[in-house]
């Protein structure tokens, strides 16, 4: 046992474990080459005789830091946030600390601003947000660089260690059969903003859920939107002030969808008697407007930790989880039409 007033170091942990200093290290490192004998073993004599790494002495013999940066260009500042509650989650309790970082996907300096970033913050991993998620560009950079990375999407992006996904087509499809259900036959979308792969899933999925129930979608049928409140106003005065007039309106996110509430009050047009709304995201404006708005719960928290631990702990179980189920939630924004 190491002397009571002195700190306890590396080598007094290895000497009681009876393994070797390069093991120890790979044990705070939660490297994934150790048995679980081993690392159970060491990691009883660091608790036991309280030793403390070095944050500085492990970042310097690394070359990296213990920072996780997370790059985005999301006009969805909800989805931002909630993300990065989720990172938090999995990184409470240890050394790491979250770097949130905004980029401009449409710069075409946008890899070099990258590059430097990781360079000057010598990063242990990052984790992305779409659409810059789809770039592949970026994660050959981060690959080039030796920094670890997460892709976040809204379809197949990368392998399982590299991802986090969900299902927004099928989730989508199952929307288009709750309002059909309903009896709504002249349901309209409001699409998300082009270059998002989340938009083209959800676009997709509307769809094909129209073509399997025989409804057509005409072009006064199609909105389109920027993810922000403002543009899903925009586009549900223009859909409700056509001839083809919908019943039910799909928004591909909250955001949009509270726009078209408003833009329908603004109309004197009741929701959901005389027009129905469904979101996604299942952001807290969907719980929190009048009527309670059905959406799409996305489980982006989840999906974040999971994000994070594939950095910092891929052992951790909750690490293996690549694809996040996102479901209907059903509240009291879309009724029977009237006619």
């Amino acid at each position: 046992m190491p002397d009571a007033t002195q700190k306890p170091t590396i080598n007094d942990v290895a000497r009681m474990a009876g393994v070797s200093k390069k093991t120890v290290s790979r044990v705070i490192n939660r490297s994934p080459l150790l048995k679980k004998e081993t690392r159970t073993k060491v990691e009883g004599v660091i608790a036991e005789l309280g030793y403390r790494p070095n944050p500085q002495a492990r970042a310097l013999a690394m070359g990296r830091n213990f920072l996780i940066g997370l790059l985005h260009d999301n006009p969805n500042a909800q989805t931002v946030l909630n993300f990065q509650v989720g990172v938090l989650d999995a990184i409470r309790d240890t050394e790491f600390a979250l770097v949130v970082r905004p980029v401009d996907r449409q710069s075409p300096h946008m890899l070099e601003d990258i590059r430097s970033f990781l360079e000057i913050q010598r990063l242990f991993g990052v984790l992305i947000l779409p659409p810059i998620s789809e770039n592949d560009d970026l994660a050959r950079l981060c690959r080039d660089m030796g920094c670890g990375y997460v892709r976040m999407g809204s379809a197949r992006l990368d392998d399982d260690e590299h991802l986090v996904q969900s299902n927004d087509r099928e989730c989508v499809e199952s929307v288009i059969d709750h309002l059909v259900a309903q009896g709504h036959r002249r349901i309209a979308i409001i699409k998300g903003p082009d270059g998002f792969r989340s938009a083209k899933e959800r676009y997709e999925g509307f769809a094909a859920a129209m073509k399997k129930h025989g409804l057509d979608i005409p072009s006064a049928a199609i909105g389109s939107g920027n993810y922000r409140f403002d543009s899903g106003i925009a586009a549900a005065e223009t859909l409700i002030d056509t001839d083809y007039r919908p019943t039910a309106i799909f928004a591909s996110n909250d955001e949009m969808a509270a726009g078209a509430f408003h833009a329908a009050r603004a109309r004197g047009i009741d929701v959901p008697t005389q027009l129905s709304i469904v979101g996604f995201d299942d952001s807290p404006i969907a719980a929190h407007i009048l009527p309670p708005m059905t959406t799409v719960g996305w489980p982006i928290r989840e999906m974040a930790k999971s994000a994070a631990l594939k950095l910092i702990e891929p052992t951790n179980p909750a690490a293996d989880l690549s694809t996040f189920p996102a479901r209907l939630v059903v509240r009291n924004s879309v009724a029977a039409p009237r006619d």
